[in-house]
């Protein structure tokens, strides 16, 4: 335990304060991710034990997607007017209540209730937790602590399954919730006890709460509406997610206290550029795992625990390059690092819509190799440089953004792939008959998507300088 802050001298006391902040923002950043993937192997067990049918267990993971859109930009806002350690510990407690509620579901019902309370919680400290290392750490250290940051979130992502996988085995599904409560209790205490002080640059602002309505009626609109395309219902929710979004910026481009700077947006090309980029190269990646975990089972033969091992080659790549590419970015101007890797990323997508039957698996383990490394050189410059282009008032908000544009990300990606399958194979399993669509399918996404990062270099690149030195 580190000796109490109070006894050391001042420059003691920030070196403190800043291994206290990163120790409890990746740690934070690590349980998302890992609950997510160890979630998703416990899936058939948790069916099997509460009964639930194929509509309830796809929503204990859309549940847990839409609370965490709907509180990423009010929580930042929040934070920045009351306090972003106040809100961070606020989150910690309640996605800490939620997991351990949802260890004792009996049911359904009350599992998905539990999701969503664990959806609210992570996007309080996932919207601060960059915000407080923001706040915390000087400029010639902040790449390096992104980076940190932002490799915990792969880690998670790359032993989640793993873990799941055994505690599920081992000690039921009902184990990896109850995991959560020694770590969220940890987190608090270290946050309470070490981060001394408190971080909220804007408390002559109020919320605003019609603003916070219409963007969360938007948000709902689009984050379901994507997972159930392409039904009719669908593109219909996306339709009026649009179109909220549309009054939003409207709305707070007069608000008096806005939600959020829509000048961010208007004014600000680096942060705007950036977003963009941010937002290109997640609906580019995110459903590579996706497709890659089908066509290995599906084409190649394997077993879910043998393809897994082979898809741990991309998240292995991003956690172990992360920290070298935040650092990096502390010296080297974020754009050209952030632009390299999407053109990384472009260049391994364009290889992958040569996949077919025949495809070596060393050529596939080697890009997939190639596009972890283009995905971490691309991931912690550009967070590093959307925070470094606001003014300390507004990081809050931009971290709620950028969180934002990486779940919206997301969401297309899986979009897109979902369309994609639905409208060259169909609604009918997917099997021998059908595998020359099957890759046909896997092919075109690819081609998308490549097209989608090739975009976002663009934005990448021209977003404008970060330093002038």
């Amino acid at each position: 335990m580190p000796p109490n802050p109070s006894q050391l001298s001042p420059e003691q006391q920030s070196a403190t304060l800043e291994r206290s902040a990163l120790f409890v923002a990746t740690l934070t950043s690590f349980m998302g991710p890992f609950m997510i993937s160890s979630v998703n192997v416990a899936l058939p067990t948790i069916q099997a034990d509460l009964a639930m049918n194929a509509v309830q267990l796809s929503w204990i993971a859309t549940a847990y997607l839409l609370a965490v859109a709907v509180g990423l930009l009010p929580a930042g806002k929040i934070a920045d007017i009351h306090g972003r350690k106040k809100v961070f510990c606020t989150g910690l407690i309640v996605y800490t209540l939620g997991s351990t509620a949802a260890a004792f579901a009996g049911n359904a019902t009350w599992l998905i209730i539990c999701r969503v309370l664990q959806g609210l919680g992570a996007g309080m400290f996932v919207t601060t937790g960059v915000a407080i290392l923001t706040s915390i750490f000087p400029q010639q250290k902040r790449g390096r602590a992104i980076g940190i940051y932002v490799a915990a979130v792969y880690v998670g992502l790359s032993v989640g399954p793993l873990v799941g996988g055994m505690l599920t085995q081992h000690f039921g599904w009902r184990s990896i919730f109850l995991l959560m409560l020694p770590l969220g209790i940890g987190s608090v205490v270290i946050t309470l006890t070490f981060l001394k002080g408190e971080w909220a640059d804007s408390r002559s602002h109020r919320l605003d709460i019609s603003g916070s309505l219409i963007y969360a009626v938007a948000i709902l609109s689009l984050v379901y509406g994507a997972t159930i395309l392409p039904s009719l219902t669908g593109s219909i929710l996306i339709g009026i997610g649009l179109l909220g979004m549309v009054l939003f910026f409207r709305q707070q481009a007069q608000a008096h206290y806005p939600l959020f700077e829509v000048a961010l947006f208007t004014e600000n090309r680096t942060f705007t550029f950036s977003s963009l980029a941010a937002l290109l190269n997640y609906s580019a990646t995110f459903a590579v795992t996706f497709l890659m975990s089908l066509y290995l089972q599906y084409i190649k033969g394997m077993s879910p625990q043998t393809a897994g091992v082979f898809l741990m080659a991309q998240p292995v790549m991003m956690a172990a390059f992360s920290p070298i590419a935040g650092r990096l970015s502390d010296r080297i101007e974020p754009r050209l690092l952030a632009s390299a890797g999407m053109a990384i990323t472009v260049a391994g997508m364009l290889v992958f819509t040569r996949l077919d039957a025949d495809t070596h698996m060393t050529g596939i383990v080697c890009n997939l190799v190639a596009l972890g490394f283009g995905f971490a050189l691309f991931s912690s410059p550009n967070m590093s440089a959307i925070m470094g282009a606001v003014a300390k008032e507004q990081y809050g908000i931009a971290s709620g953004v950028s969180a934002t544009m990486r779940l919206m990300g997301q969401m297309v990606s899986m979009a897109i792939a979902t369309v994609v399958l639905a409208l060259l194979v169909g609604r009918q399993a997917i099997g021998p008959a059908n595998y020359p669509q099957f890759l046909l399918s896997v092919r075109t996404i690819f081609a998308i998507s490549a097209l989608l990062c090739a975009v976002g270099v663009y934005f990448s690149m021209f977003r404008g300088r970060l330093r002038h030195d």
